[in-house]
């Protein structure tokens, strides 16, 4: 199985950002996208976790393929956190929530609401979501955001684990995770003023 780019062109707004990206991401492997801020990272990854189509191009490989953690945590403040994997786990077909629990340190606040927790703590419940989806891509926008060192460590754990099990990894990050993988900077990569406009990304937030 492959995520496979081939000059795929993405909008923000309805206003090009992006043209004639390809890359392939083939299981085991992580991909790192950089970039400065504004430059379209996040809009090609909400293109490649489906919740905005391309402007031209091919995307193989995505469709029903892929666990997306953008800025927001996708947890329900008034379930516990254990409740909310389980939710979570269902949803994808799967059951077991203990493994995503003990990566993360989440242990001890399995029964604790989710609208109780520090920024650390939901950013930490929420990467745990991708792991029990089964899905075998991850597609994170800057998953690190409100992590101490320590639970940064967690989750390039947690990646890592993932890639040896045969998933892969697309990351949007400015931090040294010390993850073995492909760097692919979206700065190279900016639409020309020209291009055609017309497409819209309304689910964009």
């Amino acid at each position: 199985m492959a995520l496979r780019l081939t000059d795929v062109a993405v909008a923000r707004g309805g206003v090009p950002v992006l043209g004639g990206v390809s890359f392939t991401l083939e299981g085991g492997e992580a991909l790192i996208l950089r970039g400065p801020n504004g430059s379209g990272k996040t809009t090609l990854l909400r293109t490649i976790a489906g919740l905005q189509p391309p402007l031209s191009g091919t995307l193989e490989g995505a469709a029903d393929a892929v666990a997306y953690a953008g800025h927001a945590d996708g947890l329900k403040s008034m379930l516990s956190v254990a409740e909310n994997l389980q939710f979570w786990a269902a949803v994808y077909g799967q059951r077991d929530i203990a493994i995503a629990l003990g990566a993360y340190g989440l242990e001890p606040l399995a029964d604790r609401l989710t609208g109780t927790l520090s920024a650390g703590q939901k950013r930490r419940a929420g990467l745990a979501r991708l792991m029990v989806t089964g899905r075998p891509i991850w597609v994170l926008d800057e998953p690190t955001v409100s992590l101490d060192l320590g639970a940064v460590g967690m989750f390039a754990a947690a990646v890592r684990g993932h890639l040896r099990a045969g998933g892969m990894a697309l990351l949007a990050t400015h931090i040294d995770l010390g993850l073995e993988a492909k760097i692919f900077d979206v700065s190279g990569f900016r639409a020309a003023p020209s291009a055609v406009h017309g497409a819209s990304d309304e689910a964009f937030l």
